[in-house]
């Protein structure tokens, strides 16, 4: 996600490579960072870190008391540092790295691609002028949504910060009716896939209401109906199941 970023900031012209300092621990990454033009390159800490006006921590939850340890002694307290790790709270990161200036983001998958979604919050010393250069910078992959509340990043992780997954789901288990029902896996994969971008990009387009856009394909005593009538009730109560449950994950990561 740290590289994806770089690239949305390049193709949004909001940096260029020589404005970045990465600090990158394994050698086949740092080699492919240079080969593609990217010149301040580092395998460890060190005074570089004070150079940036931003930091950014792209690195799994697992992997941040570690990496606090290796780059406090390099760091600046007036440096803005924006987080990208799932489940580490702004408090957790000004009191480790001894900072004041944070930003959490969490943003998705399709952020490779620049139709991300990603929310953020700050802690309370962060500048409207600093929040606006985020918007932009978090925005250059995709959308960005700023959230007040930090506990809601915990819940936005379990909609568009898992949501894809979900998605992924859905249209596997679509594909393997179509399967069952006698289609070849290249057919099935081209039934599935254009039905999703379609019905997304035409629901985007208009500001009706997904009942309504239901309503529009299931006419009364159709196979659309026999479909949603076989759901029932229980395929959206275990979908909110399956998001209570994404969230309480979330939390308790964050606790941890």
């Amino acid at each position: 996600m740290g590289y994806t970023y770089a690239e949305s900031f390049l193709k949004s012209h909001i940096l260029t490579k020589d404005d970045f300092f990465i600090l990158e621990k394994h050698s086949s990454t740092r080699d492919k960072l240079i080969k593609n033009g990217f010149k301040n390159v580092f395998g460890e800490p060190d005074a570089f870190l004070a150079k940036g006006d931003i930091v950014i921590i792209a690195v799994k939850p697992q992997d941040w008391k570690s990496l606090a340890l290796e780059i406090k002694p390099f760091i600046e307290q007036d440096q803005l540092f924006v987080s990208i790790m799932a489940g580490v709270e702004l408090a957790t990161i000004q009191q480790t790295l001894g900072v004041r200036k944070v930003i959490r983001a969490m943003p998705n998958l399709p952020a490779q691609i620049g139709v991300g979604m990603t929310t953020y919050t700050s802690a309370d010393e962060v500048t409207r002028g600093e929040l606006m250069f985020a918007q932009n910078m978090l925005g250059s992959t995709g959308q960005a949504m700023y959230i007040k509340e930090e506990r809601m990043i915990d819940a936005s992780t379990a909609i568009s910060g898992s949501g894809p997954a979900y998605v992924f789901y859905f249209m596997k288990s679509m594909i393997d009716g179509a399967l069952s029902l006698g289609f070849s896996q290249s057919e099935a994969e081209q039934l599935v896939k254009q039905t999703f971008r379609g019905s997304v990009q035409l629901q985007s387009r208009s500001d009706q209401s997904m009942e309504d856009w239901i309503a529009k394909v299931a006419s009364k005593g159709g196979t659309t109906e026999a479909a949603l009538n076989s759901f029932g009730a229980s395929v959206e109560t275990d979908i909110k199941k399956g998001l209570k449950a994404a969230f309480d994950r979330a939390v308790e990561l964050s606790s941890q």
